[in-house]
């Protein structure tokens, strides 16, 4: 498993550090974002990055709401 495993996480890496460069390089047009009563203008980049961030986050509350609930056995 060792230096395999190792290899293989390196690679995936290098793997979606290069997919995530080419998103932002293909998404640097400004947007125009409406949220409640702000308009903000943003890189399109910068919007897809914060709707993973909070999404990421989002999943990471549920899955932690979830796992600390106890469940009685009658």
């Amino acid at each position: 498993m060792g230096i395999h495993m190792v290899k293989f996480k390196l690679i995936t890496a290098l793997v979606l550090i290069v997919l995530v460069i080419i998103v932002v390089l293909q998404n640097t047009q400004p947007v125009e974002t409406k949220f409640l009563f702000v308009t903000m203008t943003m890189p399109r980049a910068a919007l897809l990055a914060i709707t993973m961030l909070v999404g990421v986050a989002v999943g990471i509350l549920v899955a932690l709401g979830l796992s600390g609930k106890k469940f009685k056995k009658d």
